[in-house]
């Protein structure tokens, strides 16, 4: 029976400013939920809270109503920051064999972009090639529920075009929560698309209401 990650009721002040303030979300395994924003809404927070490496004001996290304190504890979630994360001076497949699950190991290993680069450190990698190698690494861990955070950023389209049937593939298995600012491309692999605005989620349910909402224009 597939999973479902349930985020309710959240809430998060900055100086006496709220930046969350009712938040709900869930995402079952299976699908990919698209979490789109104006720059500065808190989509960084609310997904650092999820994982469990931010404090709110108040939270309530829960897989199968079993509630989390650290998402990552145990593998249950894996995040994807915005900065790169991987250490310099060891080889690409040293640190997948780390990271990725051995269930997915094979999976992982016939990605061409993989294989042309197991044998290269950090330094010999593009901007592109190594944000993708990051986001592919952490969709073919353990974790349940993946979280990615701006993972089409700093990649060309071309890149963008070829892992996102991969984020779709391993959606099969795992719940996954993206956001990024290339909004056409949450748009492309998202079962569901939810918006964050003044600090609030808004479950869309056509993509005009994007433009309704203010986040896209209409013209």
């Amino acid at each position: 029976m597939n999973k479902t990650l349930k985020v309710d009721s959240v809430q998060l002040e900055f100086d006496g400013r709220k930046i969350l303030q009712s938040v709900y979300l869930n995402c079952t395994q299976g699908e990919v939920i698209g979490l789109l924003g104006r720059n500065g809404c808190g989509k960084s927070s609310l997904l650092k809270i999820i994982f469990g490496t931010r404090q709110a004001n108040y939270r309530y996290v829960s897989i199968d109503e079993q509630f989390i304190h650290k998402g990552y504890h145990n593998n249950r979630i894996a995040y994807l920051p915005q900065h790169n994360y991987l250490p310099g001076g060891i080889k690409i497949e040293q640190l997948a064999r780390v990271l990725v699950d051995p269930i997915s190991w094979q999976e992982f290993a016939e990605l061409a972009i993989y294989q042309r680069n197991a044998n290269k450190k950090i330094h010999e990698l593009s901007g592109g090639e190594l944000r993708q190698l990051e986001t592919l690494m952490i969709i073919h861990s353990r974790a349940d529920f993946i979280l990615l955070d701006e993972p089409f950023t700093h990649i060309s389209p071309i890149q963008a075009d070829e892992f996102k049937p991969v984020i779709r593939a391993c959606a099969k298995r795992k719940g996954i929560i993206v956001t990024d600012h290339q909004y056409y491309n949450i748009l492309a692999v998202s079962d569901k698309v939810i918006l964050l605005a003044d600090g609030v989620t808004k479950h869309i349910a056509d993509n005009d209401e994007l433009i309704t909402y203010g986040y896209l224009s209409g013209k």
